[in-house]
């Protein structure tokens, strides 16, 4: 398995030219019947042998941190960390195994947030404060170092925590503004992302891994507080509510679509799952109101995913050509 960054290498390596590649692109865009750039591409797993890696790296991991955690409460976290970057070394640096390094990244950072736990302790928020500074910092090196697409994304929601957690306990009256906090680390992630997104909007480089990432962890933090101050998450499944929430769906599905990106109609499923139920039950649909609502919903997804270039390049020749500069290509 390889990916297009692979193919790039390939190509400043003289092993291919870059019109070699460029027509093996177009041949293959035109066997799946769809344009590369709108395939979303990122790399996961390259074969059984990255979930063999996997598995033998957790079982290595977990059980130097247990026994060092019988002699010091810090020593297990920091064995963790230790054997998740020296692991990283052979099997990332090295091999480029891609499934390996998404969990040995999850690995190290959960080793430095828990080792500064266990030295600092978590008594108020701003020990909170300090191990999220650390765990970010930390995801700042590992990118130096190993260069993980979803490296970026683990620090910025470690960024998200860290403002969190310092406004709460630096302003304690702020906790009245949560969602509000959390929405704006969702929107400010949102924004990062679509610089990396415009940075490749070709989606052929590493860059892109990152911004798909980057657009994984916004969606929620956009979507999970909107939906809660609409009463959601409290019961509050009157009709207005149900069609804001489908109405929000709308907007995100064409936001979706714009930036080709389908992390932000994925993350907000469950809500649109649950509104649209509710909807039925108010209005005595027959039968099992979630299984309707699973048709109604899979259904149209279905449709949208048949049809994703052709909608795409629709939405997209009706924005401002300035706007149409700063988003994917649409590849006739």
């Amino acid at each position: 398995m390889y990916s297009d960054e692979d193919l790039n290498r390939a190509v400043e390596q003289g092993i291919f030219t870059p019109a070699a590649v460029a027509s093996f692109r177009h041949h293959m865009a035109d066997v799946r019947q769809t344009a590369a750039v709108d395939e979303e591409n990122f790399r996961l797993i390259g074969g059984f042998n990255d979930i063999f890696v996997v598995i033998a790296c957790l079982i290595v991991t977990y059980s130097a941190a247990w026994m060092a955690a019988e002699f010091n409460a810090v020593a297990g976290p920091l064995v963790m960390v230790a054997c998740a970057w020296g692991l990283a070394e052979f099997f990332v640096r090295r091999r480029k195994m891609a499934l390996p390094a998404i969990v040995l990244l999850l690995l190290f950072l959960w080793g430095v947030f828990k080792t500064c736990v266990a030295g600092v302790g978590m008594s108020n928020g701003s020990s909170l404060t300090l191990a999220l500074a650390i765990t970010a910092l930390a995801a700042g090196a590992h990118w130096w170092r190993f260069h993980v697409p979803i490296t970026v994304a683990a620090g910025m929601a470690a960024i998200v925590g860290l403002v969190f957690y310092f406004l709460l306990s630096v302003f304690p009256q702020s906790r009245e503004w949560v969602t509000y906090i959390v929405l704006l680390g969702g929107v400010g992630t949102f924004v990062i992302a679509m610089l990396w997104d415009m940075s490749d909007r070709q989606r052929l480089t590493r860059r892109s891994d990152v911004a798909f990432w980057l657009h994984l962890l916004s969606a929620p933090l956009i979507v999970h507080p909107i939906f809660a101050s609409l009463g959601v998450l409290s019961g509050n499944d009157s009709v207005g509510n149900v069609l804001a929430i489908v109405s929000v769906y709308v907007v995100m599905t064409v936001v979706s679509l714009v930036i080709d990106r389908r992390a932000f109609m994925v993350s907000s499923l469950a809500y649109v799952l649950y509104a649209v139920s509710t909807l039925l039950d108010t209005y005595g649909s027959v039968g099992s109101n979630l299984a309707v609502t699973g048709v109604i919903i899979g259904g149209a997804l279905l449709l949208l995913a048949g049809f994703w270039h052709s909608a795409r390049s629709g939405l997209v020749s009706r924005l401002p050509s300035a706007l149409q500069q700063r988003v994917p290509v649409v590849n006739e």
